[in-house]
């Protein structure tokens, strides 16, 4: 399993891979592939269960799915996210909160959006109490209304400095590692040669440390992946093939076959 140094070792000379997952079944595959880090995102929000954001999601649900990836990949470095208020509130309650997804889930880290006061002084609690912690920066779903929608971010110059700055104070913060999501490539690659932490891109070009996507996105599972998702199969047609395929076969007595049968 990677550890947070073996992580941070890896910048900037070897890339850093991660998939964010949901469910156990999804997770047994993930343990038998050279992926380094998985990612349990309170994107379940939109992905697993449909809604149209991540704010409703609730700890005890992040608490559910870590549980359930965790059995799934007992052998790979495990993020989990704090969702929506969970540390927005106090230090901590923040601290409070880390520790129960740690507790009850056998995480490896947790993860956090932005870089306010209140968000800056919880990463400093939470490390303070030996819980890695991941920040997350540029677009951050769960200010989804704050930033007026689903848009790339940083993209006149007092918006990059913005988080440019704010990148700075995550890292001094104490996070080991920093998502930067949906930002141009080039402000990508000046935070991350500006860090001395990894930094993992999503919709944010080449030169991050890392890449994350969304297993369902990758896989072709989910039908509306934003446009910086590289599909790299379409399990959406595979899978409408083979339901076809049982339909037509029940219909007409060739399932179950005797050797289906007791």
């Amino acid at each position: 399993m990677e550890t947070v140094s073996k992580l941070q070792a890896r910048k900037p000379a070897e890339k850093i891979t991660m998939l964010t997952v949901y469910s156990a079944s999804t997770a047994m595959i993930l343990n038998q592939t050279n992926i380094d880090t998985l990612l349990v995102g309170d994107s379940l929000g939109v992905v697993f269960q449909g809604k149209p954001d991540t704010l409703s999601v609730a700890l005890e649900e992040m608490i559910y799915h870590g549980q359930a990836v965790r059995r799934g990949a007992p052998d790979k470095f495990m993020i989990v996210d704090l969702p929506f208020m969970s540390y927005q509130v106090n230090a901590e309650e923040s601290l409070i909160n880390a520790g129960r997804i740690m507790k009850q889930t056998g995480a490896n880290a947790v993860k956090l959006e932005g870089a306010s006061e209140v968000v800056l002084a919880s990463i400093q609690k939470i490390t303070a109490a030996g819980i890695p912690v991941v920040g997350h920066l540029g677009f951050t779903p769960q200010g989804v209304h704050s930033l007026s929608g689903y848009k790339v971010q940083g993209k006149d110059g007092a918006s990059a400095e913005k988080i440019k700055t704010e990148a700075l104070a995550v890292e001094k913060a104490g996070a080991f590692m920093l998502v930067l999501e949906m930002i141009p490539a080039a402000l990508a690659g000046s935070i991350t040669a500006g860090l001395k932490i990894p930094t993992i891109g999503i919709g944010a070009g080449p030169d991050c440390d890392g890449q994350v996507l969304v297993i369902d996105d990758m896989l072709g599972l989910y039908p509306r992946a934003p446009k910086f998702v590289k599909r790299y199969a379409n399990l959406d047609q595979s899978i409408s093939q083979a339901v076809e395929k049982y339909i037509s076969e029940v219909k007409e007595q060739k399932f179950p076959a005797a050797k289906y049968s007791f």
